[in-house]
């Protein structure tokens, strides 16, 4: 291994707060980045020094591990391998929530709120690519500059004064959005619903203000919602492996061209787990 993540999840996991437990005795890290160091007997397509990225979820904070051949994702060469040691959670979340919810047309509005999110920025990069427009939520301004630098459409603060302004946008433009991307609950997805064209779509793939999802009659009633989940791990056990791959093909891709990159607050020597786990949880 030479390169393991931190996100939420993990932390939920270690907190006991996550959706589901593993197995005792378990180590975290949900996505990693390694180089082959030997094979099993009868393995083909791998060789010693591939870089990979291992698919089976969990265990990745760790300096060696041994996985199944076809939960190692053989890397395109040039990749960077910090990038790469995230692509298995938020980037593939980003493709999902955008590729396999709510079809798109060429300049729809996606609305989304923790925009400053892993997710979210992968989200905003994606959409960027694909010629969609995003509106998105955050909870500080300092973040409307650095969003926009990445292709963000519009930055307002997650409030009712910002949905507003959002409002007044999105009227101007004629254009209510038909997706919308919930990282947080609460009151930020009854922002997010309001904001939403007629038969739209709000996605939830998170839940980071911990408070449940409201659900007015008004909004399924006259509005015609649909309000569905999201598991990016789900996705990869149900998924064949070909359609798995290229969608990591395409992403790994964009991160070697820099159409997608993925912002790194700092790396620590596994010797220094528990000051990183700190500094991710604030």
């Amino acid at each position: 291994m030479r390169y393991s993540p931190i996100n939420p999840a993990d932390i939920n996991l270690i907190e006991g707060t996550y959706g589901v437990r593993p197995p005792f005795p378990a180590v975290p890290g949900n996505e990693g980045v390694g180089v082959v160091e030997a094979l099993g007997q009868g393995v083909s397509g791998l060789h010693p020094g591939d870089a990979v990225v291992p698919l089976t979820g969990g265990g990745n904070w760790s300096r060696t591990r041994i996985v199944p051949a076809r939960d190692a994702f053989r890397l395109p060469p040039g990749v960077d391998l910090q990038q790469a040691s995230m692509l298995r959670v938020n980037p593939v979340t980003a493709w999902q929530l955008l590729h396999q919810c709510r079809k798109l047309a060429p300049g729809d509005v996606v609305l989304q709120n923790a925009a400053n999110s892993g997710v979210g920025r992968a989200v905003i990069q994606l959409a960027r690519a694909n010629g969609w427009k995003t509106v998105n939520f955050v909870r500080r301004e300092s973040l409307r500059e650095e969003l926009a630098g990445l292709g963000a459409d519009y930055v307002f603060l997650d409030s009712q004064e910002g949905a507003n302004a959002a409002r007044e946008v999105l009227d101007s433009a004629s254009a209510l959005p038909p997706l919308a991307l919930n990282a947080v609950g609460g009151d930020s997805a009854l922002r997010l619903r309001d904001l939403l064209a007629p038969k739209g779509w709000l996605v939830t793939y998170g839940a980071m203000s911990r408070r449940s999802l409201k659900v007015p009659n008004k909004f399924l009633i006259f509005k015609d919602l649909t309000i569905r989940g999201l598991w990016v791990s789900g996705w990869f056990r149900e998924t064949p492996i070909s359609e798995r791959n290229d969608v990591l093909n395409t992403l790994a891709s964009m991160m070697v061209d820099g159409t997608l990159h993925i912002a790194v607050e700092n790396v620590y020597p596994l010797t220094e787990a528990p000051k990183a786990i700190e500094q991710a949880s604030k």
